[in-house]
Formats: structure tokens, C-alpha cells, sequence
């Protein structure tokens, strides 16, 4: 039997990754216990991953150390398949290191991948704090 695939939204994991709503946070270890399993595989987008990183920061006050094991922990899940994995770790690596914006660090991290060397930005500051680009910003 194939195992089914499913999207899992942002606030599965964040029920897990706080424990706020204790009932809802066991629901969610079951069914990431049933991914595990290979009952079931749980697929994230990079956006889920980026609402997970902006919540935790924003709304639970968290440190960007802290926001970084989560992710890791999310992405390191068996069962639990995030696109682009490598260029999601490698963005909260630069998040928590070098404290860029992660949704800035994504786009480094991604440039790359996609044949990018320059990125036209008025947002310098963080782009700039990673040298692998080119960073302009249009006069």
C-alpha cells in the first residue's frame, strides 16, 4: 500500500514545537510519530518554514538560536519532507549567525541555485552581510 502524502500546515508545528495547547501538541506527535512510521509523509514548503520562523520570533519572543534548533528539528524529521531542506537549513544558519531576516537568508541561500550572482535591493543591510552576491541597489 503507497503511504500518502500531505501537507502539513504551519500550525501543526508550532502546536508541537510550544506545546501551548497540550492537546493539540499530542494530536500533532501522534501523527508525526505515524510519518516516522512511514505511515504517512508530511510534505512543508519553504513558506511554512518561514511562517514557523517569523512566529516563533514575533509572537513567542524566542532567540534566533533557539528558532534554528526548531527548524532543525523539523526539517531532521523522518517522514517530514521540506522542499528545498539544504537551502532552509543553510538560510538558518545565516538567520541565527549572522542575523539576517530569514525570508532575506532563503533568497541568499537560493540565489545560487539558481544561477543568481546579484540581487537589486533597497534592503542592503542584511544582503550585504553575506558576501557570495553581488548587492545593488538601483539608483
Amino acid at each position: 500500500m503507497a503511504t500518502t502524502e500531505v501537507f502539513a500546515d504551519t500550525n501543526l508545528f508550532l502546536r508541537y514545537l510550544t506545546n501551548d495547547v497540550p492537546k493539540q501538541a499530542a494530536a500533532v506527535q501522534r501523527l508525526i510519530e505515524q510519518a516516522r512510521d512511514g505511515e504517512v509523509i508530511l510534505r512543508v514548503t519553504p513558506l511554512v518554514i518561514a511562517e514557523i520562523v517569523w512566529t516563533l520570533s514575533s509572537f513567542y519572543k524566542l532567540s534566533k538560536t533557539s528558532i534554528q534548533y526548531l527548524v532543525l528539528v523539523v526539517l531532521n524529521s523522518p517522514g517530514v519532507v521540506v522542499d528545498d531542506a539544504p537551502i532552509v537549513a543553510e538560510a538558518t544558519m545565516l538567520f541565527a549567525n549572522l542575523n539576517i531576516d530569514f525570508i532575506d537568508a532563503y533568497h541568499i541561500c537560493w540565489m545560487p541555485t539558481a544561477g543568481l550572482g546579484t540581487v537589486y535591493t533597497f534592503d542592503v543591510k542584511h544582503f550585504r552581510r553575506d558576501n557570495r552576491i553581488n548587492v545593488v541597489q538601483p539608483l
